[in-house]
């Protein structure tokens, strides 16, 4: 007959719970102990009831996916399993107050908490705190060593770590009283850095309507109105034009042949609807076809510096204007858009096409399922603005002027946001070295607290 294991004793079972102090990641308080967080906490993980059976499924059991892990508290899910499902698959049913973290692939390493009593697939691991350790407490160490638990995942063809990693993983242990202390310390920074965040996002969040109201006073007259008054200019020098009026338009032949395309060596650059952002054309992955059906270019269309190009589908009403003269050919999927100088400025008629006092027009008359798309009859009796030439010239300038401080001031706050990411970060960590000063060094060592909790259990 085999032998029965001998129950250890608490020296040994300590030994067992202790980090050794070679293992041990950094210096923490004198009273808090390194211990592995199998010793701190019971752990488990949840199952999938099999989907072949419908009478598994839609009752009133929370069952979470890792994808549900959200770093907060959890009160409801997605899905829900009957109490068949839960009998006849490995899924459990875990505390209010569990903490989880997800093991698996694209989700490794983010936490939740429990606020109700609910099950999880198998992908979650989930712990129930012992009296040595407080829940909060492990949720925001658990938080802080996501990319800890990433990198211990590494390895196999998608990152995963196991509950034999996670209960073998080091955790420092303050007295009770000092987990609890820095858990209001951590949720008092939080706070407020979560309301400085807010207010930064809405700051962010209004930058395309305060974009939209600079273009609105630009193609209205509000912006240069000053200028008007200085230069002698007057208010009824405005007309109203459609984009026929102002620029000749060509688009490929419709019989333009299917695109061949070839080597950049070979090859002639070749743009389409994809290759046009606001105002600019990106070159970066635009496509070469072969010279044999180019040679039609210049008896067709041949775009050429100061020419706007718009979108007729895709990427309806985005228009770019040609800033090199470089050879390129173009695909039906764009208008050439000619402007004549003597009457419209190139590039104030590239600021009115993609503003929204055009984009609202060309929205009124898209067709086509699927893809929407302009015609170029539609586009031509588009309307717009027309001031004299020299105040388009300073429309053009105040615009870009304005629009720059306003991109300027958006990196300074998407920064700003940033940093607040970053100061978190910088929180949980120094909080766990007991460096937010709120540890006691006369309070009994966590030591003796764990002794007690190991007795009990």
């Amino acid at each position: 007959m085999p032998k029965k294991k001998t129950a250890l004793t608490i020296e040994e079972r300590l030994q067992q719970a202790l980090v050794p102090a070679e293992e041990q990641p950094y210096k923490v308080p004198e009273n808090w102990v390194w211990v592995r967080l199998e010793s701190v906490a019971s752990w488990g993980s949840g199952g999938t009831p099999s989907r072949k059976h419908e009478e598994y499924y839609n009752g009133d059991i929370l069952w979470i996916k890792t994808g549900e892990l959200n770093n907060g508290w959890i009160y409801d899910t997605e899905e829900k399993i009957t109490d068949e499902g839960l009998k006849k698959s490995s899924a459990k049913l875990f505390p209010p107050y569990s903490v989880l973290i997800a093991m698996y692939g694209a989700t490794i390493g983010k936490v939740a908490i429990l606020g109700v009593p609910a099950t999880t697939n198998q992908a979650c691991a989930c712990a129930v705190c012992n009296q040595s350790l407080l829940y909060m407490y492990l949720f925001y160490y658990c938080i802080s060593q996501k990319n800890v638990f990433i990198e211990k995942g590494k390895g196999g063809a998608q990152p995963n770590i196991s509950q034999i990693i996670l209960k073998q993983h080091p955790i420092p242990l303050p007295p009770l009283s000092e987990q609890q202390r820095i858990v209001e310390r951590i949720e008092e920074l939080f706070a407020k850095l979560d309301e400085a965040k807010e207010r930064l996002q809405e700051v962010a969040d209004s930058f395309a309507v305060r974009k939209a109201a600079i273009l609105h006073k630009a193609f209205t007259g509000e912006l240069t109105k000053q200028w008007r008054r200085e230069n002698g200019v007057s208010d009824e020098s405005w007309e109203e034009k459609t984009l026929q009026d102002v620029c000749s338009m060509k688009i490929t032949d419709g019989t333009h042949k299917t695109p061949v395309y070839c080597d950049s060596e070979k090859g002639v650059k070749f743009l389409s609807a994809k290759d046009i952002t606001a105002e600019k054309i990106c070159w970066d992955n635009i496509k070469y076809i072969v010279p044999e059906l180019h040679e039609e270019l210049y008896k067709r269309l041949a775009p050429q510096v100061d020419d706007v190009l718009l979108a007729k589908n895709g990427t309806t009403g985005v228009a770019a204007i040609v800033e090199t003269d470089d050879i390129f050919d173009i695909y039906v999927t764009l208008a050439v858009l000619r402007p004549e100088k003597s009457i419209i400025y190139p590039l104030y008629l590239l600021k009115v096409v993609n503003s929204p006092l055009c984009k609202e027009q060309f929205a009124q008359h898209l067709t086509g399922i699927g893809v929407p798309n302009l015609h170029l009859r539609d586009i031509k009796e588009v309307l717009i603005p027309l001031p004299t030439i020299p105040e388009q010239h300073e429309i053009v300038r105040l615009i870009d002027d304005l629009l720059a401080r306003e991109r300027s001031a958006q990196q300074a706050t998407e920064q700003a946001l940033a940093s607040i990411d970053l100061m978190k970060k910088s929180i949980l960590a120094r909080a766990f070295r007991g460096e937010l000063g709120t540890n006691k060094a006369s309070e009994a060592s966590a030591l003796e607290l764990l002794k007690q909790v190991l007795a009990e259990n």
